[in-house]
């Protein structure tokens, strides 16, 4: 008997196609998706790179509302200017590690003031020498 069936397909039997995955195409019989298609709606992603969030954070436990802005694609505007200089230091310290591991940006605007920019946000008019020393 023929391994193949009358297509010159590989004819399986019940036991060993017990083990194996169904692969369905997401859309429609014969469309795949693209690989931009699958990933992400890009007019979502355009309308939600027009806004950007401020954060005022003056205790460590709000440094968490930090990260989650940034893993949902959203600028933060972080400005640390009520917080105690160690604590300032921790939550920086804690949003720097944050835009690393993202791949994400961080630029400074002001003293205690930062802009953390997702990846594939373009940041303009930060220019090093206008930024005032501390």
């Amino acid at each position: 008997m023929s391994r193949y069936g009358r297509y010159g397909e590989f004819d399986a039997t019940d036991e060993q196609w017990e083990g194996l995955a169904q692969v369905v195409p997401l859309r429609g019989r014969d469309e795949w998706p693209s690989r931009v298609d699958h990933r992400a709606d890009p007019r979502t992603y355009e309308a939600e790179n027009r806004r950007f969030i401020v954060l005022r954070v003056q205790v460590f436990g709000d440094a968490r509302e930090v990260a989650d802005h940034l893993i949902a694609r959203i600028p933060v505007l972080l400005d640390l200017t009520g917080a105690e200089p160690d604590v300032a230091k921790r939550i920086l310290d804690f949003s720097s590690g944050v835009v690393f591991g993202l791949g994400s940006g961080m630029h400074r605007v002001d003293r205690n003031v930062f802009l953390l920019a997702p990846i594939g946000t373009e940041v303009e008019g930060i220019a090093a020498e206008a930024i005032p020393r501390s």
